[in-house]
């Protein structure tokens, strides 16, 4: 059953990878977004901001569980997409954009200048559930694994844990890149939507564009792995910079005003 499922979504990444026109076609046919959620904000601010500028950070394979891909089909956004495994980035998000106009991939974490950083993965495994936890912060795999999280995971995958606690976790040198280097040589002159899932890192991605500058319009973080501390220091910046701010389910969104007819998602703004 496992190996099957696992070709069916080859199968449709492939479809995606290089059929394009004929994914814009059905999704534009087929797809809806459920009220209340942030699919729904990213369809109505495509249809009214096409073509969407944007920056992924963390993008993975850019397709399983992908909040973006929907739309970047559909609507023709341009940007970029950075994903700092390289294992990740060759077999799966440069193969999937390598045909599309106007989306770069990129083999890069964001940092505070261009160079290497390490990282920490799941040692065991390169399935996506695996490959989806790898962070900066060490803490934040362990806490995974201490709560049982990860033994889930790989129980319904079938991949049987280490018997030795070191060997969960795996470091992994990775290339970084600065945000000014990002957007001067990607010429990102307006950014319309941040998307962000740095495993805890969120915070600081955040503090890395600078939005004081760069402004961007829409910013979408996961906020289950931020302590309170770093949650409610984000969102004191948020709001700092003139952003309305609202949680719908794991995530923190944050959009600049004027709201206009957005005003609808962020009427319950929360604070924590």
């Amino acid at each position: 059953m496992g190996f099957l499922k696992n070709q069916f979504k080859k199968t449709v990444f492939d479809i995606s990878a290089n059929y394009a026109p004929l994914v814009k076609m059905f999704y534009r046919a087929t797809y809806k977004p459920r009220k209340g959620t942030v699919a729904e904000i990213l369809d109505k601010f495509s249809r009214e901001h096409s073509p969407v500028t944007f920056i992924q950070v963390g993008a993975n394979d850019g397709f399983y569980h992908d909040p973006l891909h929907k739309f970047i089909r559909m609507y023709g956004w341009r940007g970029v997409m950075l994903e700092p495994q390289p294992a990740v980035f060759k077999n799966y998000l440069s193969k999937l954009h390598q045909k599309t106009p106007g989306v770069y991939a990129i083999n890069a974490a964001l940092s505070n200048e261009d160079g290497e950083q390490t990282m920490y993965k799941i040692a065991f495994s390169d399935l996506r559930w695996a490959t989806g936890l790898t962070s900066f912060r060490k803490e934040a795999l362990e806490k995974a694994i201490d709560s049982g999280h990860v033994g889930r995971l790989a129980a319904r995958y079938g991949e049987q844990l280490p018997a030795r606690r070191e060997d969960y976790i795996a470091e992994e040198k990775i290339q970084s890149i600065s945000a000014d280097t990002l957007i001067a040589k990607y010429n990102l002159k307006k950014i319309d939507w941040i998307q962000i899932d740095a495993e805890g890192f969120d915070y600081e991605i955040i503090k890395l564009l600078r939005i004081e500058k760069t402004q961007p319009r829409v910013i979408v973080y996961e906020k289950s792995h931020l302590s309170s501390a770093d949650q409610n220091d984000c969102i004191a910046l948020l709001k700092k910079n003139n952003y309305a701010v609202t949680h719908i389910d794991e995530n923190t969104v944050a959009m600049r005003k004027p709201l206009g007819d957005f005003e609808q998602f962020f009427r319950s703004v929360t604070t924590s």
